[in-house]
């Protein structure tokens, strides 16, 4: 049986920050003692006003060069249609190669508005784009450990292609689920799971982390060898009343799957998401640590061991420091 110690991550926001400011808050998040830093992979921002979208690769890159043990990871990268999976093995087994053992690569299903505009596509239903991300896993993991790949699928054909520069050991593959089906293909095929905070916790109790158990039931391997990831939306600070207004900026989260689907136009999202009255429901919002700590305590419980804090303020160096000094440590002498 494998246990994984109690890693805390940050989430960098490729869609409200350029590249080279969250390179910078990575090198600090580092230095403050977080355990891993995460990047979002977006062709399109939730809203268009001082909206930022840049291609995470490069930025993984460039923090790789600029620290030496935070792990990197994409939360997430749809490896499907904008990229073909072919060039999503080749450009991490090249991350794999230049920073060993701290390169994840976190994938998922996909949003419409980052996909189906770019490569202009009517947006399939979800059984196809699952379909298309367990066929993509199979055929990066292929590139990742054999020479001269023959592949035939249902979307994806491959004649004798060769990755030839990939580190030494196949890099972990996290699968993304806000579902049963895609936990299940997490438990049977993942390296870890992830998904996000603030949906109810029957839905990780009653739902999601049983389906990881199940699917990897299925497939006879253990299910405590999977690292069971969150992200966790957070908005700390010793100030209530700006903990609370920090969440506008990101209401879209806020909105109902039925009120975001087919929205390709990030000016149409943050129009509907301005029109949200309560943008903090999805997140923990609180002035005070131990209380705080408590509200981060259920994901624990359950089993969520990789926590990655995804603050929603412009300021998130105050963030870093702040939850460096008063929340890490809480959760790790009680979790670590």
């Amino acid at each position: 049986m494998t246990v994984h110690p109690l890693r805390l991550g940050w989430k960098a926001s490729a869609e409200q920050f350029g590249p080279r400011t969250l390179v910078e808050l990575a090198v600090l998040a580092e230095e403050l003692g977080f355990d891993s830093v995460w990047v979002s992979d977006h062709f399109q921002p939730w809203r268009h006003t001082d909206g930022h979208a840049f291609f995470s690769p490069a930025w993984l890159a460039a923090v790789g060069e600029r620290t030496r043990r935070v792990t990197l990871g994409t939360s997430v990268l749809t490896p499907t249609f904008r990229y073909h999976p072919t060039v999503v093995a080749q450009a991490f087994a090249t991350l794999g190669v230049l920073y060993p053992g701290r390169i994840v690569l976190g994938v998922g299903t996909g949003e419409s508005m980052n996909e189906a505009p770019v490569v202009g596509i009517e947006w399939p239903d979800f059984r196809e784009r699952f379909r298309r991300l367990s066929e993509a896993v199979r055929l990066i993991r292929r590139l990742w450990t054999e020479d001269f790949v023959e592949f035939e699928g249902e979307y994806y054909r491959v004649r004798g292609a060769t990755v030839y520069d990939r580190p030494e050991r196949p890099l972990p593959i996290y699968v993304a689920a806000s579902g049963e089906v895609a936990a299940r293909f997490a438990g049977r095929q993942g390296d870890g799971f992830i998904c996000t905070s603030g949906k109810g916790m029957e839905l990780y109790r009653d739902r999601l982390l049983p389906a990881v158990q199940e699917g990897a039931k299925a497939a006879g391997r253990d299910v405590e060898a999977l690292e069971k990831t969150i992200e966790v939306k957070v908005s700390f600070d010793t100030d209530r009343a700006r903990a609370l207004a920090d969440t506008r900026i990101w209401a879209a989260l806020a909105l109902s799957p039925e009120e975001k689907v087919g929205v390709h136009n990030p000016r149409e999202m943050e129009e509907r998401a301005a029109r949200v009255a309560h943008p903090e429901r999805r997140w923990l919002v609180s002035d005070d640590p131990e209380q705080h700590v408590e509200q981060i305590a259920p994901y624990l419980e359950l089993g969520f061991t990789h926590l990655v804090f995804h603050h929603p303020g412009d300021d998130q160096a105050r963030f870093l420091r702040l939850y460096a000094k008063e929340i890490l440590p809480r959760l790790r002498r009680r979790w670590g």
